[in-house]
C-alpha cells in the first residue's frame, strides 16, 4: 500500500509536459506588465489620493427626518504610499513584490510560491500587501494556465486565496471599485483562451484532413503499384508458359499421324510446361492469398523460391524442346546476386524468348549473360523469322514490365531490331562490389 500511495504521489507530481516556448515578444511583455504595475503603485503615492478618498467618503444627502449617513470608506485599486521617511523602504517593497513576475512564464510555480512568501514578509505595510495581491492573481493565473505541475499548481491556488484573506486588514483590502476589473480580467482571458482554442481545433482539423488525403492517395498509389506488379507477374509468368504449350501442341498435332513417337514426346512438353505454369501461378496466387495477421502469415501459401540464374539453363533446354535453336554464352566470372535482380534477370530472358517464339519461328537466338566488374550484361538476340499465329495477341506489357523490373536495381534495357536482320534486346544492371 505505501509503494502505490508514493507511485500515485509521484504520478500526480509528475510534470505533464514541458513548458511552452516563450518568444522574446512574451518575455518582454512579462517585464513591461511588471514594471508598469509597480509603476503604477508608486503613483498612486501622490498628495492628492487621501483628499480624492475623503471626497468619495463624504455622506449622503440628508433624507426627510433621518440624520445623514456615512459613506463606506473607498480608496483606488492601489493604496497611497505615505510621504515620510519610510517612504523608500516602501518603494522597494513595491518593487520586490512585483518583480518575480518578470520570471511568470519561464517558472510559474515557483514565482508563485515567491509571491506568497513576499505576501507573507510585506504584511505590515499596507500598499506592499495590497500590490502583492493583484501580484498573485497574475501568478495563480500563470501557474494554472502554463505550469507542466497541474496538481501542484491547483492545489495552490486555494493556499493562496485563504493565506491573502488571512493577511488582509481594513486598511489593505481590496477596494470595492477594483471588483469590476477583478471580474472583467478573468472573464478577458477566458475568452482569449477559448478563441485560441477554437483556432487550434480548426488548425488540428484542418491537418487531419489533410493527413487523410494523403494518406488515402498514398493507398491508392500503392494499390495501383500493386496492381501493376502483379499484372506484370501473371504475365510473365502465363505468356511464356502458355506460348510454348502453344507451338509444341501445334506441333504434336502436325506429326500425330506421321511421327506419333514425337508427337507423344511433344505432348510431354507439353504436360511439363502446365505444370511449370501452374507451380509459379500457385506462388504468385499464394502470395495474394496470405493473411496479414497470426503467427504465421503465409499460411499454407506455397511459398517456393523465385527462379533465379540457375534456372536459365533449364528455361534454355525447355525452350530448345520447342525446336527453338538457343546458344547460351556466358562470360566471366559469375557472383552471387540479390534474389530479386536474379528473378529480374530470368523474366527478362523468359520474355525475350517467349517473343521470338510469337513473331520470330523458325530464328535461331544466341542468349548472352557477360559478368563485368560493376555491372551485369543480358542480350538475347535472334536472326529473325516469320510470326507465329499468337504474334497478333501481344500488348505490349511485357517490354514496359521489363523496364519497371530494371529500374528498381538502376538498369536500363535497350529493344529494337538489328541491321543484319533480327531483334535484340540487351540489358545493363549495376552490381555493387563487395
Amino acid at each position: 500500500m505505501r509503494d502505490r500511495l508514493r507511485n500515485g504521489v509521484r504520478a500526480l507530481t509528475r510534470p505533464a509536459g514541458p513548458l511552452p516556448p516563450l518568444s522574446r515578444r512574451g518575455q518582454v511583455f512579462d517585464a513591461v506588465l511588471a514594471l508598469g504595475l509597480g509603476l503604477a503603485a508608486i503613483q498612486a503615492g501622490d498628495d492628492s489620493f487621501p483628499d480624492r478618498a475623503q471626497m468619495m467618503n463624504c455622506p449622503l444627502p440628508e433624507a426627510d427626518g433621518l440624520p445623514p449617513q456615512p459613506c463606506a470608506p473607498v480608496w483606488p485599486p492601489f493604496l497611497p504610499i505615505e510621504n515620510d521617511q519610510s517612504t523608500a523602504s516602501t518603494v522597494v517593497l513595491v518593487l520586490l513584490v512585483v518583480l518575480p513576475l518578470v520570471f511568470r512564464r519561464r517558472y510559474p510555480l515557483g514565482v508563485l510560491w515567491i509571491v506568497l512568501a513576499l505576501a507573507t514578509a510585506v504584511s505590515e505595510n499596507p500598499a506592499a500587501l495590497r500590490l502583492s495581491f493583484f501580484a498573485c492573481v497574475i501568478a495563480g493565473y500563470t501557474a494554472a494556465v502554463f505550469s507542466p505541475y497541474r496538481l501542484p499548481a491547483l492545489a495552490s491556488l486555494p493556499v493562496a486565496a485563504l493565506l491573502h484573506n488571512s493577511l488582509q486588514s481594513d486598511a489593505s483590502s481590496v477596494s470595492d471599485s477594483a471588483v469590476p476589473y477583478l471580474i472583467l480580467l478573468p472573464i478577458a482571458v477566458a475568452a482569449d483562451g477559448l478563441r485560441r482554442w477554437k483556432h487550434r481545433a480548426d488548425e488540428g482539423q484542418a491537418r487531419m484532413s489533410a493527413m487523410e488525403h494523403e494518406q488515402a492517395e498514398a493507398v491508392r498509389r500503392a494499390t495501383e503499384h500493386e496492381r501493376a506488379r502483379i499484372a506484370r507477374e501473371l504475365h510473365d509468368v502465363v505468356t511464356h508458359n502458355v506460348s510454348v504449350m502453344v507451338i509444341q501442341a501445334g506441333g504434336a498435332r502436325k506429326i500425330m499421324d506421321t511421327a506419333p513417337d514425337q508427337a507423344r514426346e511433344a505432348l510431354l512438353a507439353v504436360e511439363a510446361s502446365g505444370r511449370s505454369a501452374m507451380t509459379e501461378l500457385r506462388h504468385v496466387m499464394g502470395l495474394l492469398t496470405m493473411q496479414g495477421s497470426g503467427p504465421d502469415p503465409a499460411g499454407g501459401a506455397d511459398l517456393a523460391p523465385q527462379p533465379g540464374l540457375d534456372e536459365i539453363d533449364r528455361l534454355v533446354q525447355r525452350m530448345r524442346e520447342t525446336g527453338l535453336p538457343i546458344e547460351l554464352i556466358r562470360t566471366g566470372p559469375p557472383r552471387p546476386l540479390p534474389s530479386g535482380m536474379e528473378l529480374t534477370v530470368y523474366r527478362l530472358v523468359q520474355e525475350a524468348l517467349t517473343n521470338i517464339v510469337k513473331h520470330a519461328a523458325g530464328a535461331s537466338v544466341r542468349v548472352t549473360l557477360a559478368y563485368g566488374e560493376d555491372h551485369l550484361q543480358v542480350e538475347v538476340a535472334d536472326t529473325g523469322g516469320r510470326p507465329g499465329t499468337s504474334a497478333g495477341t501481344g500488348t505490349g506489357r511485357g517490354l514496359i514490365g521489363l523496364r519497371e523490373r530494371l529500374a528498381v536495381y538502376g538498369g536500363v534495357l535497350q529493344a529494337g531490331p538489328r541491321l543484319s536482320g533480327g531483334y535484340r534486346i540487351h540489358a545493363r544492371i549495376p552490381v555493387e562490389v563487395s
